[in-house]
């Protein structure tokens, strides 16, 4: 799937990073992990894009970079200052490996540098591919920057493909962690109206998309990581409550949801993303898990 120079790897203690790195190391990939502290093993490379430091050197020969470290956007209710560090974590952090990687000799084939759903923006029910141009609010600001911030790699001839995630699902993390101790005690259930939109992919399916991206030299560009089945949110809580054999039939108001979470509910609770992963299905990327209810039984069915 590579070459013999390895793939770095930030965020790679992360959610979906740890992941990606667990798979590629079974692979046999030579896996190095970019860390904001002093290294302690061979395989990490010291950065911290606050100060704009990186040792650039440990980059050279690599043959891919996957770049997926960022502020989590739903830690708690937004305020200027959260909003500025979700921010500048994607586009300092984009910017500086992006300039690194351009002045390299021995540069990367491909940067995949992870996006986001929000791109869009609330879009209701059109079917979004990736010729749809972002959408408005501030997650489609950050997505739009934080892609942009790519351009010096891009620039220097490496290719650089955006994944644009939409919800990954795995218990042990993420959004559906979150919502699995109220399913549990079956207080589970649609959120405002429930007729929004939900883009979803499993974990697995994330990083197989991954693993495409660096494979693949005819994938550029933003990539819809999204399974090509998106569900409304009612039929989402539905099949959930389903797979714990508990009922879900609560309901949260949209103004509560907006009481409690601010623009966070509006922009991330709330907004219908119905997105189509049209550019893997042109490479023919065989799904792991396109229907959510047996991928609710298969990640749920032993715990």
């Amino acid at each position: 799937m590579t070459g013999a120079g390895g793939v770095a790897v930030s965020g790679a203690s992360g959610f979906i990073g740890s992941a990606v790195v667990a798979a590629l190391e079974a692979d046999g990939v030579q896996v190095m992990r970019l860390v904001r502290r002093p290294t302690t093993a061979n395989n990490e490379i010291t950065w911290d894009p606050d100060s704009g430091q990186i040792d650039s050197a440990r980059l050279e020969g690599l043959d891919a970079v996957v770049h997926l470290a960022g502020e989590g956007i739903a830690a708690g209710r937004w305020n200027a200052e959260r909003k500025q560090r979700i921010r500048q974590s994607r586009v300092k952090g984009t910017t500086l490996l992006a300039r690194t990687l351009a002045s390299l000799v021995a540069k990367p084939r491909v940067m995949v540098s992870g996006s986001a759903m929000g791109i869009y923006g609330d879009r209701g029910d059109d079917i979004l591919d990736e010729h749809e141009p972002p959408g408005n609010g501030f997650l489609a600001d950050v997505g739009q920057a934080w892609e942009s911030s790519a351009d010096p790699a891009r620039q220097a001839g490496i290719r650089v493909v955006h994944p644009r995630f939409g919800m990954v699902l795995h218990p042990s993390g993420g959004a559906l962690e979150r919502m699995l101790p109220p399913f549990r005690m079956g207080l589970g259930g649609h959120l405002g109206n429930g007729q929004q939109w939900m883009s979803w992919i499993s974990r697995d399916d994330a990083i197989g998309v991954i693993r495409s991206a660096i494979a693949l030299d005819s994938l550029n560009g933003p990539v819809n990581a999204s399974s090509p089945n998106p569900v409304r949110n009612s039929e989402f809580t539905k099949l959930l409550g389903a797979a714990l054999h508990r009922p879900a039939v609560a309901t949260v108001p949209a103004f509560a949801l907006e009481l409690m979470f601010g623009e966070l509910a509006k922009e991330a609770l709330l907004a219908s993303q119905r997105m189509v992963p049209a550019r893997l299905q042109a490479v023919a990327y065989g799904f792991k898990d396109p229907e959510l209810a047996p991928t609710f039984t298969k990640l749920l069915s032993d715990r």
